[in-house]
């Protein structure tokens, strides 16, 4: 999730966020709407649903729109993020738990099921393991896990390209060139991204089994799999 000191930690940073969010990622809502449509094929009616990277709140408040009998817990680094979540949930607030912290310090459940969308990216590669791991831990056996982030082949070239693509979408989404162009260097400098045949190789390693491939959006991919 967003590291305490990224811009998620600047709450005047935090301006417009969700749209700012919706221009680069491509298919934001209905990346949120088929998280939800995963989790609710093997969780109850009443899930209790763990969010890792919960701040900003859009993806909280399309899971707890689509389900009016899950809970959630959603855990984020940034108090300025999750104050944006708590504005976002409004009313449907009182059904989500926001706890400061990382994933090893969330509430141990067992859950019914997790996602993480657009937050592991941020995770440093030699904690990702293990982070994979705490959330499997907090899971009921067979339970649903979502998550969807940065993810394309990193052979050198191939790395450039999906970058150049990266800023192309955002560009064709309204974002000033200049901007999308700075941000994708951002990324390839400061990120240490993994390919998919990689994130797939990690969730295994942590326990999760039936991982499966349901989104690939430019340069993000996303997977579901079972604890």
């Amino acid at each position: 999730m967003p590291q305490p000191n990224t811009p998620f930690s600047d709450a005047s940073a935090l301006r417009d966020y969700a749209e700012k969010t919706a221009r680069i990622v491509p298919g934001l809502h209905d990346l949120q709407t088929m998280a939800a449509l995963l989790v609710a094929e093997r969780a109850p009616e009443s899930a209790n649903v763990l969010i890792i990277g919960a701040g900003g709140g859009m993806e909280l408040k399309a899971l707890a729109e689509a389900h009016s009998q899950w809970q959630f817990v959603g855990v984020d680094p940034s108090q300025p993020m999750l104050d944006l979540a708590a504005t976002a949930l409004g009313p449907l607030a009182a059904r989500a738990q926001l706890h400061l912290g990382y994933t090893d310090t969330a509430p141990v459940g067992p859950f019914d099921a997790a996602t993480c969308l657009l937050t592991m990216h941020f995770v440093p590669v030699e904690e990702r393991r293990s982070t994979l791991k705490e959330i499997h831990r907090r899971l009921k056996p067979g339970a649903p896990y979502v998550m969807a982030h940065l993810s394309f082949p990193q052979a050198e070239e191939e790395r450039a390209l999906w970058l150049s693509r990266y800023a192309a979408f955002a560009i064709a989404s309204g974002v000033y060139p200049e901007n999308a162009r700075k941000a994708a260097s951002t990324i390839g400098s400061t990120l240490l991204l993994l390919g998919p045949e990689q994130e797939e190789k990690l969730l295994r390693e942590a326990g999760f089994t039936n991982v499966r491939l349901f989104y690939a959006g430019m340069a993000f991919r996303g997977w579901v799999a079972q604890a």
